[in-house]
């Protein structure tokens, strides 16, 4: 029996200890993020800042990630994972502990925060590709959706949710500078959980002898002719696109307003909606999590993901709060929920050498139109009316969908390219002498002794 047979499909990874050591550190890290927004939002707040002051803290940190998550993708197939993931940890707690101790002795200026913003966006961007491209590193192919279905669980719970609310208590506690410092001790316990979990195992190839511009260049040009000479690969990003273009405007821009003009609500029930959205998603990755890799895997992907923007249209007419809840609940689960299949296609379907930049281009993507997004959701708004403009925003991905995955011929890909989980030790052991063993099955034994 293997360690993980006696456990849930979605709890599996948990039976292997640089896994636990890993994801730990990502809780940590996520808390240090999440304690990090709500603590520098009051600290430009107590320094008598306005919004004009916050705009240019959290806009030059979606730059930094916009910046350097390509960055992040090269580094991650030339470099030692592991070491990343130390060095990101270690910089933010240098950086957001500098920071917290200027704010917690008066001596911060506007700059400071800036400065660190910029840094932090920088490691976030770093951080996705490393992290993707080191769990396949660390866990069984058949254990990968389990994986992203657990981080897919961890993101709204801690960063959106625990990592806020702790911040808010050592606000109330002492100040906003005690908030920061406490999101640089969660960045150095973070740092400490990836010191323990020792070597792994590499899985991409090593360059030497290459000037680091001169090959950072190649390799994301490497990265970007991979992804457009990859069918399945430049259709969901393409897709995903639109789809972050039409929705991430109006969830975090116009359901405030939404919820103001039509309820007359407040901050508290803007809360519950958000917060529906994310135990949505968290549902979602569960349920995934816990399943199987579909053998319809692009059909069933495309499918979620192509319906996730419908709510939208119920959000645009909604005059009751249950409604608004809801909607964000169904939203969450069919919005983020596919990340767990999309995470593990990359991990299962891109070569190990580019994965660390494949998966940067994916977060590139997620983060590159989501400004926009946000910057011209008011003026369509205001142009052609709130409720136009959610109906819009929740059926245009529609047929948008439909489109690439029949332009790109995505079904006749995953018959092509199936994603059957790995047999375990004990299919393997069980197969008699005197059984003949398929061909597929022997190719896939092949592929798990060389991954182990």
């Amino acid at each position: 029996m293997t360690a993980s047979s006696g456990l849930p499909r979605a709890l599996r990874p948990f039976a292997h200890q640089q896994y636990r050591l890993l994801c730990t550190g990502l809780v940590l890290a996520m808390f240090a993020d999440g304690i990090w927004t709500v603590g520098v939002v009051w600290q430009v707040i107590a320094m008598g800042g306005g919004p004009g002051q916050l705009s240019l803290v959290t806009a030059v940190a979606a730059i930094g990630m916009v910046a350097s998550t390509l960055l992040g993708g090269v580094l991650a197939d030339r470099m030692s994972q592991r070491t990343i993931l130390i060095a990101l940890e270690a910089v933010k707690l240098i950086a957001v502990g500098g920071v917290g101790v200027l704010a917690m002795t008066g001596s911060i200026q506007l700059w400071n925060l800036v400065l660190v913003s910029m840094i932090g966006g920088v490691t976030t961007g770093i951080y996705y590709p490393t992290y993707s491209a080191i769990v396949p590193s660390l866990v069984p192919r058949d254990e990968l959706m389990a994986a992203n279905g657990i981080e897919g669980v961890l993101r709204p719970t801690v960063f959106q949710a625990a990592g806020p609310a702790l911040a808010g208590g050592l606000i109330a506690i002492s100040s906003p500078g005690l908030a920061i410092v406490g999101s640089a001790v969660a960045s150095a316990l973070s740092a400490g959980f990836y010191v323990l979990m020792g070597p792994t195992p590499v899985r991409h190839e090593r360059r030497a002898g290459t000037k680091l511009v001169r090959g950072a260049v190649t390799d994301i040009a490497e990265g970007f002719a991979h992804m457009w000479r990859t069918p399945w690969l430049l259709a969901t990003l393409l897709y995903a696109l639109i789809l972050v273009l039409m929705v991430m405007g109006p969830i975090e821009v116009l359901v405030p307003f939404a919820i103001k003009d039509r309820l007359g609500g407040d901050a508290g029930d803007h809360a519950i909606v958000l917060a529906a959205f994310g135990f949505g998603a968290g549902l979602g990755a569960i349920v995934l999590a816990s399943m199987p890799m579909p053998r319809r895997y692009l059909s069933v992907m495309f499918a979620i993901w192509g319906l996730c923007s419908v709510p939208l249209v119920a959000i645009g007419l909604a005059t009751e709060l249950w409604v608004f809840v809801v909607a964000a609940f169904v939203l969450g689960m069919a919005f983020d929920g596919p990340m767990v299949l999309w995470g593990t296609l990359l991990q299962r379907r891109v070569p190990p050498h580019m994965l660390g930049r494949i998966s940067s281009l994916d977060f590139f993507v997620s983060i590159a139109l989501m400004p926009v997004s946000m910057v011209i959701a008011a003026p369509v708004s205001e142009l052609i009316g709130l409720t136009a403009t959610f109906v819009i925003a929740g059926l245009v991905p529609v047929p948008l969908a439909a489109i690439a995955f029949f332009a790109f011929r995505l079904r006749d890909d995953e018959i092509a390219n199936p994603l059957r989980d790995a047999p375990s030790v004990e299919e393997l052991v069980s197969v008699g002498s005197d059984k003949e063993v398929p061909g597929t099955v022997l190719d896939e034994i092949g592929e798990v002794v060389d991954d182990r």
